[in-house]
């Protein structure tokens, strides 16, 4: 948990410009629509917001982000090993689909625990002015819950309920995400251990057996780790793109109109009605200058970590 957790928020910070300006491209902002769908349109959008709110206004959310990103990738690292481990106990077990699976149980899980903590994040991104954390959540926690139609039962109720809009979408769009994630990097790396021999770090780094007679695996060098990773992270991105679009609109519609609670197929019904298929691919070239470093560095720290941490 602890070297997943520090990868996470070394990740995080390293891109926490380019994840704000995403954010206000994809929630429709009205004051930085004019410069969404075009990639210089990121570096206007970025110096209108130093010109505004200094450097501060750039990183503003990003404390909420580290707050939440830590448990976020502590558990989600954390989750994956041990899911890894109930499904493939040995090397013999392993398979694509046993993967994939296990990607993606880690992000679902992760995201039960840490997502109201994301949607304030996002809600503090969104803020053309500077807001407070405390300030936030209570306004959040006032902001009526709708009367669009009523809430299951089986859900956190009014008030709680606020900070789990677009809940569901987030799930359905982390399902392909952490599991495509996952699943492409454990691809990579094996690529290179078998077939690039020039990434490798030196044999002396071979570990001890385990009970079941297999070695742990050699370390890659940095450059080859950060491959693997920032290719990982512009595929799951890709998958996942539209879904996440529709949940960056479900987080802020409580700033927009908190008297109405949209689900995830209104919410996507309407963004295809005013935007047409190209508005779910709104920001998706900040998400790839964005997503790629950032898993690239996820994945490269979570493995330096455990080396650090002498963890097999």
């Amino acid at each position: 948990m602890l070297a997943g957790g520090m990868a996470g928020m070394i990740a995080k910070s390293a891109i926490a410009p380019l994840d704000r300006v995403k954010i206000l491209f994809q929630a429709n902002n009205p004051k930085y629509q004019r410069y969404a769908g075009t990639l210089t349109g990121v570096f206007k959008a970025g110096r209108d917001i130093q010109r505004t709110g200094g450097l501060k206004g750039l990183f503003q959310g990003n404390s909420a982000t580290l707050f939440r990103i830590f448990p976020y990738a502590a558990i989600k690292f954390m989750a994956y090993e041990q899911y890894r481990t109930l499904l493939m106990p040995s090397r013999r077990d392993e398979t694509p689909y046993k993967k994939l699976i296990a990607g993606s149980l880690a992000g679902v899980t992760s995201v039960f625990f840490t997502y109201p903590l994301d949607l304030i994040r996002v809600r503090l991104a969104y803020e053309t002015t500077a807001t407070s954390y405390t300030t936030l959540v209570s306004k959040i926690y006032s902001e009526p819950a709708g009367n669009h139609r009523p809430m299951p039962s089986w859900l956190p109720q009014p008030k709680i309920s606020n900070f789990y809009r677009g809940f569901f979408c987030s799930i359905a769009g982390m399902v392909p995400y952490a599991g495509v994630s996952f699943y492409t990097h454990d691809i990579l790396q094996e690529f290179c251990r078998d077939r690039i021999p020039w990434t490798l770090k030196a044999k002396q780094n071979r570990g001890l057996p385990d009970q079941n007679g297999d070695y742990s695996r050699l370390e890659l060098k940095t450059v080859a780790e950060l491959g693997c990773g920032g290719i990982a992270g512009a595929v799951a991105m890709t998958v996942s793109y539209p879904l996440e679009v529709v949940r960056r609109q479900m987080q802020v519609a409580g700033a927009l109109n908190p008297k109405v609670f949209l689900g995830m197929w209104e919410t996507a019904t309407r963004l295809y009605a005013s935007k047409g298929p190209r508005g779910f691919f709104v920001g998706l070239s900040i998400g790839y200058l964005k997503v790629t470093p950032m898993v690239a560095v996820s994945f490269t720290v979570y493995e330096r970590m455990k080396a650090l941490l002498s963890i097999n």
